[in-house]
């Protein structure tokens, strides 16, 4: 499967944490908020949520590439590390644009769990 280029270099928005994923008022990421701050994650240290994204990146492989025509949507997926200590799975998504070296991160989300295995998801 592809890697990620440019690892290193890969950004995660402030916004994109504070105002989407951490946000309990967001009409889309409302849900996902509910779903980090059972985990321990918080606003007020949105940047324990970015270094666990930028981990998720660096310690699993690309599940998926879609190529767009901007360039390629890169599919993370694997276990989450959480401030709870707990290991929910997660699914990450990022991109990197034509003529760039530097990933963005644009969504993450909880994996649903088969019936049978722990659910830390939550879902």
């Amino acid at each position: 499967m592809d890697e990620i280029t440019h690892i290193e270099n890969a950004y995660v928005p402030k916004a994109k944490i504070t105002l989407y994923l951490l946000s309990e008022v967001h009409e889309d990421g409302k849900h996902k908020a509910a779903f980090f701050l059972r985990f321990g994650f918080f606003v007020a240290q949105w940047e324990v949520l970015r270094d666990a994204l930028l981990a998720h990146t660096a310690q699993h492989e690309v599940a998926s590439v879609l190529d767009t025509s901007r360039g390629k949507h890169y599919t993370i997926e694997g276990e989450f590390q959480t401030p709870s200590g707990r290991k929910p799975l997660v699914r990450s998504v990022w991109a990197l644009e034509h003529n760039s070296d530097i990933p963005r991160f644009i969504t993450a989300y909880p994996l649903k769990v088969k019936k049978g295995k722990d659910d830390d998801s939550g879902t």
